[in-house]
């Protein structure tokens, strides 16, 4: 069957009120540390990255998805963000592409990374056909870098910040490059920290259309409580209004963000609860094979 890419709703917002996707968390691991980010399961109130209710094994994702895809009206995506990181947790990120891809060849499949581990793993992206991924880049210089990431994960090696940092940093662009010569849709996010990088964001915006980015997204920085940023305010609109603006100048904006979290499904900004209580069935471990399923 033919997959339309063009029904991504975070790609495209046209289609935004009438396609939903679903976030498959299988990726429980993270290579990196932001000093923003606080990986809290079990916090349903909230809906930001980073969070979920239940953690997947690619077999029990499966089994979700065939209950939402029964249930839940347009999916026409199916993406892995997280928790963690997808390419820090690769042998699950891949299998469970497999498993939907053979299952549902017609869905938008879709992965959201850090984009430190995500280059050996382009060419089999490729073939399984997902069509649009998204990397996080908060900066291109070091010094504001080495401020936002406490460390960073790669090979068997724990990188101080500022290390870390310029690991991070080349492998986002090999990334970047690599994917849009496989003609894979690319999105980057960046998060807008008031007083870090919210005077940097134009510069990133400039270098990602030099890469032939497809869409940028500029996301407030939120809140989180027992992080390294958890003084730091968020931004005000006045302030991601003025960012995008300028960013704009480079590279089409996304507006209509809902940071949605790793475990969010439907439309966007209106994930479905009934979901969220399947998804807890599904994650039991001593649930091989849940009653709607069979």
């Amino acid at each position: 069957m033919t997959i339309d890419i063009s029904n991504h709703p975070c790609f495209n917002d046209k289609i935004r009120h009438t396609f939903g996707r679903v976030h498959l968390p299988v990726a429980p691991r993270c290579n990196i540390q932001c000093n923003y980010c606080n990986r809290k399961y079990d916090c349903v109130n909230e809906s930001r990255p980073g969070v979920t209710s239940a953690l997947l094994s690619p077999q029990q994702a499966l089994c979700y998805l065939e209950y939402v895809m029964e249930k839940v009206p347009n999916i026409s995506v199916a993406g892995i963000a997280g928790p963690g990181d997808p390419f820090a947790n690769a042998q699950e990120t891949m299998e469970t592409l497999e498993l939907v891809r053979e299952k549902y060849p017609e869905i938008i499949l879709c992965l959201a990374t850090n984009g430190l581990n995500i280059v050996p793993y382009i060419e089999g992206l490729a073939e399984l056909n997902v069509s649009h991924v998204t990397i996080t880049i908060n900066a291109l210089d070091a010094e504001i870098g080495a401020r936002i990431y406490a460390w960073v994960r790669f090979g068997k090696r724990v990188y101080s910040p500022n290390e870390g940092f310029e690991i991070l940093l080349d492998k986002q662009l090999k990334a970047v490059r690599s994917l849009k010569e496989k003609g894979i849709n690319v999105k980057v996010n960046t998060i807008i920290i008031p007083g870090i990088n919210d005077c940097h964001i134009e510069a990133v915006a400039g270098k990602m259309s030099e890469l032939r980015v497809d869409i940028h997204n500029c996301i407030g920085y939120y809140q989180n409580k027992g992080t390294v940023f958890e003084d730091v305010k968020e931004p005000s609109p006045e302030l991601v209004q003025k960012i995008r603006k300028k960013a704009g100048e480079h590279l089409t904006q996304m507006y209509h963000c809902a940071r949605c979290r790793a475990d969010a499904v439907g439309l966007l900004g209106e994930d479905n609860a009934e979901c969220f209580k399947i998804l807890k069935e599904c994650s039991n471990e001593k649930t091989q094979v849940p009653h709607f399923c069979m």
